[in-house]
């Protein structure tokens, strides 16, 4: 049997569709980055990750074709308007491709979890190279300029020791013990991906063209902004650091350099790959303040989601995934 001549599985096609939707779309984003950067080792970063985009896109491309489905439109060249003013920061466009590349990290990784054909797999696996390779050098960059936001460090005990009381659970009225090194893995991770949310709202929500958008992404920063003061406020409380924002990193300019529906794309992109992570949080989480917050979180997120649902579904901005065939209706047909 010929390895590479299965038939492509549901959930690879899924990630195959998933992966080319929002990898043109980051795509986009980051080619409007790269023409505004003025920091040549920035520039070059980004460079390399839009060559990276490109070589991937193709592959992916070819792997849907050959299993006979439609390529998704995606986001194309329709979606960035060229030649407009400047809106984020050097060290915000470097931030954000770090930021992304930790999603890619993340989805390239689930999608080889569900890939069994070997030539998908192997596709998987350099693209999760590509990602660490891009997680480096961004890393390495932020480094080099002072930019990089560490988590809180800790001081080592003594022994080892294990859970001694039943209120190592509590987090209310001032009983709860500190928090835990999981604990804050998932928090700072969080506040990250929150406040870098919060700042796009801010940057799409002053340049956006429709009414409607623009309420939204306006909502949307709210949300992303209740949810950074619910985690800093359980960080503060521990005397512990939380990651500086970026609003600053936004210029004042009006000038929409991108379509309304690609800002609202990468928006909801970010509330629901959220949900992943607060989900994540939730699971590790053993003191009952951090688990109602996690709660509260979620439950805001599923509303912001819903309303964007509703949003992109009425303006035709949403592409409808491979669906599994409706049996009913192939029976109604005869």
């Amino acid at each position: 049997m010929d390895k590479n001549k299965l038939k492509l599985t549901s959930s690879e096609i899924g990630t195959l569709w998933g992966e080319y939707v929002n990898g043109t779309m980051t795509d986009v984003v980051n080619r409007y980055m790269f023409s505004i950067i003025e920091d040549e080792s920035i520039k070059a970063v980004f460079e390399d990750a839009i060559k990276t985009s490109g070589k991937q896109k193709k592959q992916i491309i070819a792997f849907i074709e050959n299993e006979g489905f439609p390529v998704p439109i995606g986001f194309t060249e329709s979606d960035l308007n060229k030649g407009t003013k400047r809106l984020f920061t050097d060290i915000f466009c470097l931030n954000y491709l770090h930021i992304m590349t930790l999603h890619g990290l993340l989805g390239h990784t689930t999608s080889l979890g569900v890939s069994v054909r070997e030539d998908l797999r192997h596709f998987y696996d350099s693209c999760d190279n590509d990602a660490k390779r891009m997680y480096h050098q961004t890393i390495e960059l932020l480094l080099e300029k002072g930019e990089f936001q560490r988590d809180p460090y800790f001081y080592p005990a003594t022994n080892p020791e294990y859970i001694s009381s039943q209120d190592f659970t509590d987090g209310f009225f001032g009983k709860g013990r500190r928090l835990t090194a999981l604990e804050i893995i998932s928090i700072s991770f969080n506040l990250k991906k929150s406040i870098m949310a919060k700042t796009l709202s801010i940057g799409f929500s002053q340049v956006s063209q429709s009414k409607e958008v623009r309420k939204f992404l306006e909502d949307s920063e709210k949300t992303a902004d209740d949810q950074i003061q619910a985690f800093s406020k359980i960080m503060h409380a521990d005397n512990l650091p939380v990651p500086k924002s970026w609003e600053t990193e936004v210029t004042t300019s009006t000038d929409a350099p991108f379509s309304d529906k690609l800002m609202m794309y990468h928006i909801g992109f970010l509330f629901q790959a959220a949900q992943a992570y607060h989900g994540t949080g939730l699971a590790s989480a053993m003191r009952t303040d951090l688990v109602a917050a996690y709660e509260s979180v979620i439950l805001k997120n599923l509303m912001v989601t819903k309303k964007w649902f509703d949003i992109m579904v009425k303006n035709k901005w949403l592409e409808q995934p491979p669906l599994a065939p409706n049996r009913k209706e192939i029976t109604k047909e005869k």
